[in-house]
């Protein structure tokens, strides 16, 4: 079993370039995040688990979790496990008679399910450090990027561009300069 880190959901965004939403997990104890593009559908069931909301009619999720429940099995913790070509691959751990089953599901169905079922979310931590953001690192990222800052000290084929120009410097009679005036 891969290492895990456990998360909670931070919030659910709504992207303004296609409405599409998004659920933000937040890892525990640490300030990193992960970014998931999930459904309409499954975003506007979880946020109504989230808010303590019931439907007039049970959803598909109170469904499973009844069934689970009348099958004497309870729902243990759910895992997203992989990122494969931009895809996040979930996992719903049943516990069944002191016995644990892993059932493949989609991360939001297995979010929705862990929400109601009040179970804890992991993220493998192979996952988390491919995918994961951390935002103090980020800005600092972004900020040397944008002001061109280099954190290590010059390489030497650094040194030998700069050289070019420092020979150029070397060869300006800066003196000449001065006397001289514009014609007109």
């Amino acid at each position: 079993m891969p290492e895990m880190v456990e998360v909670i959901i931070d919030s659910i965004r709504v992207s303004l370039l296609n409405q599409q939403r998004i659920v933000i997990l937040r890892e525990l104890d640490v300030e990193r995040y992960l970014a998931i593009w999930i459904g309409i559908y499954e975003a506007e069931h979880l946020t109504m688990a989230l808010q303590d909301v019931a439907a007039s009619r049970p959803l598909t999720y109170d469904l499973m979790i009844k069934m689970v429940k009348e099958l004497d099995a309870s729902i243990a913790r759910v895992e997203v496990v992989a990122l494969r070509d931009e895809t996040f691959y979930g996992n719903i751990v049943l516990r069944l008679h002191d016995q644990e089953m892993n059932i493949d599901a989609r991360p939001s169905d297995a979010m929705n399910l862990a929400i109601r079922s009040d179970v804890p979310i992991y993220v493998a931590l192979e996952v988390m450090e491919s995918a994961g953001i951390t935002p103090e690192e980020d800005a600092v990222a972004l900020d040397a990027a944008d002001a061109d800052i280099v954190d290590e000290p010059a390489s030497e084929k650094d040194n030998e561009r700069l050289s070019i120009f420092e020979d150029f410097l070397d060869q300006l009679d800066l003196d000449d300069t001065e006397d001289e005036s514009p014609e007109n």
